[in-house]
């Protein structure tokens, strides 16, 4: 799943669910005037594809690849029927949606009510829990791109977090130096987010490590 591709558009026919592993894929909403804004991320967690299980075939929005990496993809129609079969990949993917709802929810809010570099805070975490390690490949303007904000926004709460010394970014790459104090720095809307993935996602599949589905 190579950074920017785009795994399906708005009303475009879905073909596949696919399950992230080592990638990262953003929901965006996308104007008519061309501007977007993220509306939930999802990573090796959940899957991506939720209008094919939901009835209704085609969306809105925009799932683009945020972090290249590695993932699987199943048929439509098989996963369809393993669906209506009712069994684990029925319960956890109604699971996922509600935890990805809650997710769409919270960052609603804290477009609206929260400054700039909280948001980034809140967006740095949620991309890390996603993804092994402490690094981000992802230039400036993609991140305004995700948050809906001028990139020149982006440079500056970037700036700031990292002459307080919780991350360095440098050519494309943001390292989280403290996740600690990152973890102070950031909004209530993570916690949020996180406690209802931990809530409804706790699950040992047979033959499974945890949370590997």
């Amino acid at each position: 799943m190579p950074l920017g591709w785009a795994v399906y558009e708005p009303g475009s026919h879905q073909s596949y669910l696919y399950f992230p592993t080592t990638s990262l894929v953003s929901l965006l909403y996308v104007m008519e005037d061309g501007a977007s804004a993220e509306i939930a991320i999802t990573g090796n967690e959940g899957l991506v594809g939720i209008s094919l299980f939901m009835g209704g075939e085609t969306t809105p929005s925009r799932a683009v690849v945020q972090s290249a990496g590695n993932g699987y993809r199943l048929g439509a129609s098989v996963a369809k029927k393993e669906f209506a079969a009712g069994g684990h990949l029925q319960h956890l993917a109604l699971r996922y949606t509600q935890a990805l709802i809650t997710q769409m929810a919270q960052t609603a809010v804290c477009n609206r009510h929260h400054a700039l570099d909280k948001q980034l805070c809140r967006w740095l975490l949620l991309s890390l829990d996603r993804l092994q390690g402490n690094e981000l490949v992802m230039t400036q303007e993609l991140i305004a791109n995700m948050l809906g904000v001028r990139r020149e926004g982006v440079t500056e709460a970037a700036g700031r977090l990292q002459a307080d010394g919780l991350i360095h970014y440098r050519r494309g790459h943001i390292k989280v130096l403290d996740r600690t104090r990152l973890e102070k720095r950031v909004c209530e809307c993570y916690a949020v987010v996180k406690r209802e993935y931990d809530r409804l996602l706790p699950y040992v599949i047979p033959g499974l490590p945890n949370n590997a589905a």
